[in-house]
C-alpha cells in the first residue's frame, strides 16, 4: 500500500502506466490472477459494485483467518486508484535494509503507533522471503546478531551472495508454524533468529523490545493488536469523490 487501500498496486504497465510491481519493493509478490478471479465471479452477481481494493482488503482478511489469526470486522465502500504510484514507491514502503526508526516512522505518518508497527511486523510469521533480501546479512560474512545455527540454515537457503532475483531462491520466516499466523515471530527475533535487519532490530530497539517481549508471551495481546493496526491500515486515506473508481479490470483503469 502506498498512499491508501486502493489497489494501484494492481495496475499494469500500459501506454503511460508504469506497474508498482516494476519496483524493487514487489519482488515476490505475485498470483494477483485470483484477485482477477474473483473480481470476474463478484461482477457477474453485481456488476460495477464491488472494487478492486475491497477485495484485496476482504482476502487480506479471510487469508488472517485461514492462517489461524483473528477475525477482523472490516468496512468496504473503497474505490479504485486510477494511477499509478510506481514513481514513489520507494517514498512509502520501508526497504529491508531500513532501521527501525525509519520503519517507525513511515508508519507513525499514516496514524499507526509503535505497539501496532510491531504487531504489524508479526505478519513476518508467516511466508518467504527472498533470499535478494536478506544474503546482506551473510555475505561477505555473517551477522553477529544472527543465531550461528540459524545463520548456516540461511547460508543453505541463499548460498549465492547475488541470487537471481527471478529464482525460487527464498527462506521462510518461521520454521516451526510457517503457515499460522502466530507470535511464533517474536520469540525467535528474541532469539536472534530474525530473517531481516529489521527483524532483529526490533528485539534490540528499547522502544520496540517492550512490545516484543510482551507479544512473544501472549498470543491473545498479539492478535488483538494486530487486529487494530490493521484495521487502520486498511482504513487509511481512502479515495473519495472522482478521485477513484471501481474498475471493470484490476490490471486497468477504465477507458484503458
Amino acid at each position: 500500500m502506498v498512499k491508501s487501500c486502493d489497489a494501484s498496486l494492481l495496475l499494469a504497465t500500459k501506454h503511460d502506466v508504469v506497474s508498482e510491481m516494476t519496483s524493487s519493493r514487489s519482488i515476490g509478490l505475485r498470483n494477483f490472477k485470483y484477485v482477477g478471479a474473483i473480481k470476474e465471479v463478484v461482477d457477474s452477481e453485481c456488476p460495477a459494485t464491488v472494487s478492486c481494493a475491497d477485495i484485496l482488503a476482504l482476502a487480506a482478511r479471510d487469508g488472517v483467518v485461514l492462517l489461524g489469526g483473528p477475525r477482523i470486522e472490516m468496512k468496504t465502500g473503497r474505490k479504485d486508484s486510477k494511477v499509478s504510484y510506481a514513481a514513489v514507491v520507494d517514498d512509502f514502503i520501508p526497504n529491508h535494509n531500513d532501521s527501525i526508526s525509519t520503519v517507525l516512522s513511515r508508519f507513525r505518518s499514516i496514524g499507526i503507533d509503535v505497539e501496532g508497527t510491531v504487531s504489524l511486523l508479526g505478519a513476518h510469521s508467516v511466508g518467504r522471503v527472498h533470499c535478494l533480501n536478506l544474503v546482506n546479512r551473510l555475505y561477505p560474512t555473517v551477522d553477529s546478531t544472527l543465531d550461528p545455527e540459524y545463520a548456516k540454515y540461511l547460508k543453505r537457503r541463499c548460498p549465492s551472495p547475488a541470487p537471481d532475483p527471478n529464482a525460487v531462491e527464498y527462506a521462510r520466516n518461521d520454521l516451526d508454524t510457517p503457515m499460522v499466523l502466530d507470535n511464533m515471530y517474536y520469540k525467535h527475533v528474541l532469539n536472534h533468529k530474525g530473517l531481516l535487519l529489521v527483524d532483529q532490530e526490533l528485539a534490540s530497539d528499547p522502544i520496540t523490545a517492550p512490545f516484543v517481549e510482551k507479544m512473544a508471551t501472549d498470543n491473545g495481546y498479539f492478535h488483538d493488536q494486530f487486529s487494530r493496526a490493521l484495521l487502520l491500515l486498511s482504513e487509511n486515506n481512502p479515495l473519495a469523490g472522482d478521485e477513484g473508481e471501481i474498475r471493470k479490470d484490476c490490471r486497468y483503469v477504465n477507458g484503458a
